[in-house]
């Protein structure tokens, strides 16, 4: 009896789960998308201006990811400005939907903190600014010295094991938020800036003097950054997963977010055709409109230009491993059957 009661109890709990209302269904009735932003700028990624509108690419995926839910980001989409460190309780009390935040795959993330991974859409490794001043060469060369990074970040883990294996000394300040980091090192208040190279690129060519900072060439971590939903929601990591593999997909065949009314209406193949929503099925299996890629494609465009908007074109850093594997990088969309 006692077997049977247990079995009846795990059934019930399964029940419960499957039943359980996914995030999706809760912000289709919502009517409205709340995505993280940052509390400050952090380059290429996320960024506001004077006037309070955002942009960078991150912000760009959360503009994709309302348009292939709603059909325009207009009037749908709420960016909530949150600190590294506020990401993951923000996630699970409901304060926002989705964390796309530049924010690492780690372990204790996947199995502490309830937390699913999509797929990556983004890979760089970690670095450390300098001042040219120091004579710096390498990290080992800061020996003694102190490091500025952000709080709440895997950055700072990463940092303090890679000065554990050279064997040196050196002091790690955190601060809250990007402006700060970045302003305490441009303020002298640490020797070197930890990030990941787009955005340390980014801050040093827009520093008033880039030629007195010099970036070294120690590689502290490879980090994969993906789309973050809570655990056990399989239907709203789903539309994640597809929604980046969506945008390679465009670029793969060059559909942009100026041609995609024109191939729209006159598909060069079946495939494309049932990407696009001309004919039904590559929505209704993930709870959205047939044309929800045809959408997200008109509002964002496809990777390509997503990342040229707001990474190539204003700070001159190139795909590197963030290419197309037809380029010689790492991604590749999934198949549209």
């Amino acid at each position: 009896m006692k077997y049977l009661l247990t079995a009846a109890a795990a059934l019930g709990l399964l029940a419960g789960a499957a039943s359980a209302q996914s995030r999706l269904e809760t912000v289709q009735e919502r009517g409205k998308l709340m995505c993280s932003g940052h509390n400050g700028s952090y380059l290429g990624f996320a960024e506001v201006d004077d006037e309070g509108n955002w942009k960078g690419l991150d912000i760009d995926l959360c503009r994709g990811l309302a348009a292939s839910l709603f059909g325009s980001s207009e009037g749908t989409l709420d960016i909530v400005p949150i600190s590294w460190a506020q990401r993951w309780p923000a996630l699970q009390s409901g304060d926002v939907d989705v964390i796309i935040k530049l924010s690492g795959w780690s372990q204790s993330r996947d199995t502490e903190l309830n937390l699913a991974y999509s797929i990556p859409y983004f890979v760089a490794g970690f670095h450390v600014m300098t001042n040219a001043d120091l004579g710096a060469e390498t990290l080992a060369d800061l020996d003694g010295g102190s490091i500025c990074v952000s709080a709440g970040t895997t950055t700072e883990r990463f940092l303090a094991s890679y000065i554990e294996k050279l064997g040196i000394e050196a002091e790690i300040i955190v601060f809250e938020s990007g402006d700060e980091v970045r302003t305490a090192y441009f303020n002298g208040r640490c020797d070197g800036l930890t990030l990941l190279a787009p955005p340390l690129a980014a801050a040093r060519a827009t520093s008033e003097n880039p030629e007195a900072h010099v970036i070294l060439p120690d590689v502290i971590a490879l980090e994969p950054e993906g789309i973050i939903v809570p655990e056990g929601d399989p239907k709203w990591l789903d539309v994640m997963n597809w929604m980046l593999s969506s945008l390679w997909f465009a670029e793969v065949h060059d559909i942009t977010s100026a041609n995609v009314d024109e191939i729209r209406a006159n598909p060069p193949s079946e495939q494309i055709g049932k990407f696009l929503g001309v004919t039904p099925g590559y929505g209704e299996r993930l709870g959205l409109s047939d044309d929800w890629a045809y959408n997200l494609i008109k509002e964002v465009g496809n990777y390509a230009e997503i990342y040229d908007r707001n990474i190539g074109e204003p700070y001159a850093l190139p795909r590197a491993m963030n290419n197309l594997y037809t380029n010689g990088g790492l991604f590749y969309p999934l198949m549209v059957d």
